[in-house]
């Protein structure tokens, strides 16, 4: 004997075995935000103008020489640059 459930029922059901699901995935741990020094700004600026001004370097040569010149940690920029996707798709670099 089988009972025809309502669509109320139903969705019910849906709600709790979403939340199930929900409850049983780990959260993923997001890294803490990175400061955004107001250097990050110029260092993009001066590699998009190498990156016009001479064509023998690739992306990540050139950045790693103006990080040096300035003077900055290339892994706090690049921790900074992790965060913004965005940055790394116009940067060719993701």
């Amino acid at each position: 004997m089988r009972r025809e459930m309502s669509g109320r029922q139903r969705a019910k059901t849906v709600v709790k075995l979403e939340e199930r699901k929900q409850a049983a995935r780990p959260k993923a741990r997001t890294p803490p935000p990175v400061e955004s020094d107001p250097r990050y700004g110029v260092v993009l600026l001066k590699t998009a103008l190498e990156l016009k001004r001479r064509q023998d370097g690739t992306v990540e040569e050139i950045l790693r020489e103006v990080l040096a010149r300035m003077r900055i940690p290339e892994h706090e920029f690049r921790a900074f640059l992790e965060q913004r996707e965005d940055l790394l798709k116009a940067m060719g670099m993701k």
